[in-house]
Formats: C-alpha cells, structure tokens, sequence
C-alpha cells in the first residue's frame, strides 16, 4: 500500500493484521464504505490500544470505519466473525463471585473437550437446567457464558465441516433449553421471592428477566459462531451471515425485519437530505452578473469595480404531485417514498398525493395535522378509496380518472412522481393521459422498484409510459431513492 508500513504494538499476535484485512474487505463486500486513508487510521489506532482488550480493540476499529449508525450492527457482525477468537475466547472467569459460583463452575467446565471448551459431562440435564434458571436469577454473567457453551457442546451437534448455518445450531440448541418454561419458572421465582409486588415492579423485573435471556442468546450465538469459524475460515462464515445494509434493502423482498430496519433508517436519512436540499437551493442563489449594480457601486471606488454585484433569483420550490400504486409488493416502496417525500416538504411548495390499484384516491389531507407519518400511511391502507372493479391494477383507468378530476390542478410550476412496477395485467394502457400530462407539468419522472432487467417483460408497459415522462429511475432501495430525491430538489 504505496509502502506504507502497516506495524502493531510489539507482542501482538501476528494473525491480527491480517485478520484486520480481511475484516476490511469484507466490511467492504457488505456495503460499508471503508477507504485507504480509513483502513490505515485503524491501524495506526491500534498501536494505542491493548489487542487483549477485545472492547477497546473492537472500539478503535469502530471509531475509525464506521461512518453511520445504520452501518453498526453489520459492523458488529463482521467483527464477531474475523475476531471471535481473539482476546476473550474461552476465557471463564469469575465476576468477583462467591466462591460457591467458583465451585459451580469448575464443575459444569469439567475437563476440558478437544476444542477446548468446557464438556459439562458430568451434569444431567436437570442440573444443568436448574443451574441454568438460577444464574438467570442472579444476573451471573460468567456463569452464563459458561452454560452457553455447554449447552453448544451438548445440544447443537456441530459436525466439523458440515456445511449448515449457524441459525440451525441455534435453533436446536435454543429449543433444548426451552427459554419460555425458563422465563415462566423464573417469574414464579421473582413472585414467591416478593409476593407484594406492584404492577409497575412486576413489568420491570420482567424486563429485567428478558434482557438477561437475550443476552444468553446471544452468547450461545456467538459461541456457535466462533466454532464455525474455527472450523471453515472466517472468510467463509462471513459470507453465510452477511446481509444487506438498511439503504440497500430491496423494497419488493424486504422481510419483517427488514421493513423495521427500513422504517428506523428512514427518519435520518430525510432530516440528511433536507439539510441537503436547502444548502443546494442557499448556494444556488448567485446569478448572472449585474453589470448595472455593478457600474454604480464602483463609484465608491473611484470607478473600480472591485466590489461585482450578481442577480440573486428566487429559487422557485417546485410543487409536487405524487400518484402511487399501493397494491401488493410494490406498497411497501409506495410507503417509504410517500414517507421520505412528506418528510421533506418544507422543501417543496406543495405536496399532494394519490393512491390507486384500479381505482385513484386523493390521500393528500391525511398527512395534513398529523406528526407520525406513518400513521397517516396506515390510514391510506385502511381508509383509501382505490378498489373499482377487482383490486388488481390498472393503471391506464387509474390514470384516466386522475386526468378527470384532477388534471386542471396541474401547471408548469407541478413535478408529477409516478411510482409502480407498471405492471397493468393487460388492461388499456391509456398512455395519451400521460402525454397531456407532460404538456402541462414542469417535469414528470417515473419511479419503478422493479431491476431494470426486468421492464417491459410480462405485462410490465413501463416503457410506454416512460416515452411521455423526463426520466424513468430505477428505485429498488434507500439509496436509490435518496439520489433521486436528491436529482428533484
């Protein structure tokens, strides 16, 4: 790297550079972006921190790559695989316990198995059930590690490159332990221990009790998860959980987790964008030179013009009109356009907006009075009048009644957003409503989270109404639709 020499604090172990990386690379294959200057800053970081310090190392690397909350927790992934063995592995140390919990634990690690985790041969299941429930109780984290990778060792049968997920370990080792007789048992406890208690202290020590089993589960995970990169590489168990970023998800296959990451990274992203636009819009004010203010502030000067005056033009905010179909899988990109668009409308002059299947409704006062967008996105699914016939689209009757009623509310100050796949099911296409559309608006633009592969095939006709408009996008995820947001303004 332009010889740069790449050193760490003398002792460290010599795999961690490379580890570092790989951990790069991959960070990078996932979607976050890590430049040169970054990935040496890391480096340079690590001279100043203990490599034992699994914290302070993870942190360092943290400080230095990522850029954006949304990118953590994929950052936080792929550093439990390249770094899984590092610092704290297989450590079982006591929490300044009693001796009693030091006792307990020698026996449940026993001797140790070939791997060198802790085989807890000794104990039956009873007991390792009952010593289960009773660090729970106590909040006795390093009790807990330890019974995580017994119950790994005993409950998951990890076969050495057999090619299975993690989440089928997971799976079986969580179902052997039965965490909901464990949180039942656990509240019985909590209740026979304070029979007095309040409404208020019932929920929070059930809280309490669920933070304690998530983190359980996260130990086993992360146990399973250093097993498997012991044994197949960190590179190939890096592949088998990576997941795309937030802004990279496709709307058309999001899952429910998925769609939840969505709705958090949406509310930065449009306070970012309209910084954005409203800094593009201030710095677009100087005009052309005003020769004539120009010549006559030189008189100060002696006739210099040392001081040029410009036009300052009144950037005008266009007005915006936003006709979505909502129907089947492209509802959920209909939400979060609506969602990022209304997010942003001081930008605007004007917002109103439209929803169809194969009927056309005006939704535009539901956003009106109300703080939660996504309130008023519910009330559009429930409330919106866009069934005609069937409830299967038809764009080119969904289009004609827009033009009956609401054609004349179109001007050349008007920005028209048209969103969907296009798909018509082979109804009329109806294409002239777009063509006298585009004589009256501004600027017409189609959105489409379809790949582009993909237009025009079946009964897609996007091309058709594409001829009549601006531009027609590509809008699969975020970042799409930000950079297009980004064009509007």
């Amino acid at each position: 790297m332009d010889g740069t020499e790449l050193s760490l604090p003398p002792g460290s172990s010599a795999g961690i550079l490379e580890s570092v990386s790989g951990f790069v690379k991959e960070l990078r294959n996932a979607g976050i972006p890590v430049s040169l200057t970054e990935n040496l800053d890391a480096v340079e970081a690590l001279r100043h921190v203990p490599i034992e310090d699994r914290d302070a190392f993870k942190y360092a690397l943290a400080a230095t790559m990522v850029k954006n909350n949304a990118h953590w927790k994929t950052f936080e992934t792929v550093f439990e695989v390249y770094f899984s063995l590092q610092g704290r592995r297989y450590q079982i140390s006591g929490d300044g316990g009693s001796d009693e919990t030091e006792d307990l634990l020698n026996e449940l690690v026993g001797s140790p198995d070939s791997d060198g985790h802790g085989s807890g041969e000794g104990l039956t299941q009873e007991q390792l059930a009952e010593m289960l429930l009773r660090a729970l109780m106590d909040g006795n984290d390093s009790m807990l590690r330890a019974i995580a990778r017994t119950a790994v060792t005993r409950y998951a049968g990890m076969e050495p490159g057999r090619p299975v997920g993690g989440t089928y370990y997971l799976y079986r080792t969580l179902r052997q332990l039965d965490l909901e007789s464990v949180m039942a048992k656990m509240l019985d406890r909590a209740k026979d221990a304070n029979t007095d208690q309040s409404d208020l202290e019932e929920r929070l020590t059930r809280e309490e009790f669920e933070h304690r089993l998530d983190a359980l589960r996260r130990e086993i995970e992360a146990e399973i998860r250093r097993r498997l990169v012991a044994d197949r590489g960190a590179e190939a168990v890096a592949k088998s959980v990576r997941k795309p970023l937030p802004e990279d998800v496709d709307f058309m296959h999001a899952s429910r987790e998925e769609l939840a990451a969505l709705r958090k990274a949406i509310t930065p992203l449009t306070r970012k964008l309209a910084v954005r636009l409203a800094r593009k819009r201030r710095h677009g004010r100087k005009g052309p030179l005003d020769f004539r203010s120009t010549v006559r502030h030189s008189l100060s000067y002696g006739g210099v013009p040392a001081d040029p005056r410009f036009r300052y033009p009144r950037p005008s905010k266009p007005e915006i009109m936003v006709v979505a179909d909502i129907s089947g899988s492209v509802a959920a990109f209909a939400r979060f356009t609506l969602q990022m668009v209304y997010a942003i409308s001081s930008q605007f002059s004007r917002v109103r907006s439209f929803v169809f299947i194969d009927g056309i409704d005006e939704v535009t006062d539901y956003f009106k009075g109300t703080e939660d967008i996504s309130a008023a996105i519910q009330r559009i699914n429930t409330e919106a009048d866009v069934i005609w016939v069937d409830g299967h689209s038809d764009y080119g009757h969904a289009f004609e009644v827009f033009w009956d009623k609401w054609g004349r509310d179109v001007n050349p100050k008007t920005t028209v957003l048209l969103l969907g796949d296009a798909r018509n099911n082979y109804h009329a296409a109806q294409t002239w409503v777009l063509a006298e559309v585009a004589k009256k608006a501004r600027h017409m633009y189609w959105l489409n989270p379809e790949p582009r592969s993909y237009w025009d095939t079946g009964d897609s006709i996007v091309g058709q109404y594409a001829a009549h408009c601006d531009g027609a996008f590509e809008c699969r995820n975020l970042k799409q639709l930000e950079r297009f947001v980004e064009h509007l303004g």
